[in-house]
């Protein structure tokens, strides 16, 4: 179907697909097959639907959460292969690229137009838009463009039959029946397989400015972004981090802090606009109160520098052990006060873990990393969700839930919720194939 030098059964071949970035997920699959086009899709996925063989999409492989690797002995449908980038249509604002695109090279192909795609994460060199759709994926821009199911307006994709599905003229006001763009768009690879996505583009801003702030506690970072917010309208980005990553961070790289000051928590903001928008910002940030020291920047290069203390924190944790991984958000209002009860509940209750927390401050959106506890011990995962949830958040803001998460649904998702996903999932997936065991665990395969 793939031609025999893309279906990969040699383990050493194998093994770059076989186990995800956190090094907790991943087992042997039974083969890796990468189709070129969505025929070959469809004839594969039709195959192990009538073979009854569990099948794992896979984009770029940069998932966190167990849910694009091998589980034992399901094979690995790899997607990096459909790499089409159509025309810019700066008109509509609109492209058509394939799923195994990566979000540098769409981001590229946008930018060569005048436009620009309105996402952007650490990862970008690796994630896929098949895999970003899949897991609806948000990264450092949601407050000013949306998460991924924002972006797109169309896609192409195979069903747990085999049925190609085509969603694909990109019309901004179409309301022929069910909502199924919409659907695929966080589904993990259990309802179907992206193979080909219209997604929106906008115009390229000219000008950019970011600032560094530092503060004594996180209150004084949601201050200053409630101030800048309602101060000026060309915000793109409020990332926040704090001490321990900054130390982390500067460690790993073998760099020094962006100013003198020692701060408790770090703010970073980027304004980004047709005109000339560092005045502003840094008119606001000037009347700011309680900054403990501050850094800024409108040349790329010195925008990637400040960038590069937040941005680099995934990969100076992972170097300095197996993390415990959780993507979570919180209601806005509810952010200083989870991050003082998250630090109290590990400091009493593994008071040999060591905590890291960064995220998108304008969601309420933190990335949970927690290190110096064996991999598989999850007892404090699940006090940090039970957390999570007594403050009306969720456990899955952006990574998706996986297999790491699936067993906590039921504190977020009613029994009613996770019954009416499951029917979705038997109605588009009747063999129950795609990806089994994610975000809803273990269902029981037909007669």
């Amino acid at each position: 179907m793939v031609g025999k030098e893309h279906v990969l059964t040699d383990p050493q071949l194998r093994a770059g697909y076989e186990r995800d970035w956190t090094g907790r997920f991943g087992s042997d699959a039974l083969a890796v097959v990468r189709p070129g086009t969505v025929e070959q899709v469809a004839a594969v996925v039709a195959l192990c639907a009538r073979e009854g063989v569990a099948i794992v999409p896979q984009g770029g492989n940069t998932g966190l959460v167990g849910g694009s690797v091998p589980r034992g002995g399901e094979v690995v449908l790899s997607l990096r292969r459909l790499r089409e980038l159509g025309p810019v249509d700066a008109t509509a604002g609109q492209v058509e690229v394939g799923a195994g695109v990566t979000l540098h090279e769409l981001q590229e192909h946008a930018r060569a137009a005048g436009m620009e795609f309105g996402m952007d994460m650490a990862s970008r060199g690796s994630a896929t838009v098949g895999g970003m759709i899949a897991t609806n994926a948000g990264g450092s821009q949601v407050m000013r463009y949306g998460s991924m199911c924002d972006q797109v307006l169309g896609v192409e994709a195979v069903l747990g039959s085999g049925q190609v599905i085509q969603r694909l003229s990109g019309l901004p006001k179409d309301n022929a029946g069910y909502d199924l763009v919409g659907l695929l768009a966080g589904s993990e690879g259990t309802l179907g397989v992206v193979t080909r996505a219209r997604l929106r583009v906008v115009p390229r801003p000219r000008y950019r400015a970011v600032a560094l702030l530092g503060f004594a506690s996180v209150e004084g970072a949601l201050e200053a972004l409630a101030a800048t917010r309602a101060a000026i309208s060309s915000l793109l980005s409020a990332d926040v981090f704090f001490r321990e990553g900054m130390e982390l961070v500067c460690a790993h790289l073998g760099s020094e802090r962006p100013f003198t000051a020692a701060a408790q928590a770090y703010l970073l903001l980027e304004a980004a606009s047709t005109h000339d928008v560092a005045p502003d910002l840094f008119h606001v940030l000037d009347r700011v109160p309680g900054v403990l020291g501050s850094a800024a920047a409108t040349e790329p290069r010195d925008r990637q520098r400040l960038w590069a203390y937040r941005e680099r924190h995934t990969e100076a944790i992972n170097a300095a052990g197996i993390p415990h991984k959780l993507d979570i958000a919180v209601p806005p209002g509810a952010v200083a006060a989870f991050e003082r009860e998250l630090r109290a509940l590990l400091a009493a209750e593994a008071p040999e873990a060591r905590l890291f927390l960064f995220g998108h401050l304008a969601e309420g959106n933190f990335h949970v990393n927690i290190i110096g506890l064996p991999p598989e011990d999850e007892r404090v995962d699940g006090l940090v969700l039970e957390l999570v949830a007594r403050h009306g958040g969720t456990i899955s803001s952006e990574h998706g839930v996986g297999i790491a998460k699936a067993r906590w649904l039921p504190l977020v998702r009613s029994e009613a919720d996770i019954a009416a996903m499951a029917a979705v999932k038997r109605a588009l997936d009747p063999a129950l194939v795609l990806n089994p065991g994610v975000i809803l665990g273990p269902l029981d395969r037909p007669a």
